[in-house]
């Protein structure tokens, strides 16, 4: 199975203000052994996360309907989780554009908290609070290295030939 084929986390944990808890889902194209490792957890939950930096492509159309037919052939739920972060290139048009085509392939999703559908900068806030959890915590680090740096570790490694990893 390549990646992105069915985009469903293999263990997830959603706060308890989203009242989901802690799930997990056997990922698999057997639909009898789906059926099978649903009927001990709780249903399925899949979504589908495009950048809005354009049309909706034939890649995430394809990826949003074997979620959508995977979520529902189960009596799953299906989500959409809209990737709104590069806020350079994201756009509110692109956004419409992608829910248009998700409608035109006559894929609805359900809601998820109070908004629809969630748009990542809505939960910045969040995000934020939680990082600075993790490092109260000691959990996390920050990054001190400037851009220039890392893109002259990654050019440094790349002529190398090595693929650029993160050193610090």
């Amino acid at each position: 199975m390549s990646p992105g084929f069915l985009e469903v986390d293999r263990e997830s944990r959603i706060d308890s203000d989203d009242s989901w808890g802690y799930f997990e889902v056997s990922l698999t194209m057997n639909r009898q052994t789906a059926e099978v490792s649903t009927a001990t957890s709780p249903a399925v939950r899949v979504r589908f996360a495009p950048s809005p930096t354009g049309f909706l492509h034939i890649g995430g159309a394809r990826t949003a309907l074997f979620n959508w037919l995977f979520a529902r052939s189960l009596g799953g739920r299906f989500f959409l989780r809209i990737e709104d972060t590069d806020l350079a290139r994201s756009t509110d048009e692109a956004i419409a554009a992608i829910l248009d085509g998700l409608r035109w392939l006559g894929l609805d999703w359900d809601r998820w908290g109070d908004t629809d559908p969630v748009r990542q900068t809505g939960r910045l806030a969040r995000y934020r609070a939680e990082a600075l959890r993790l490092l109260d915590a000691g959990l996390a680090y920050r990054c001190d290295c400037t851009a220039e740096a890392l893109d002259a570790r990654r050019k440094e490694a790349l002529a190398a030939g090595r693929p650029p990893r993160y050193d610090g």
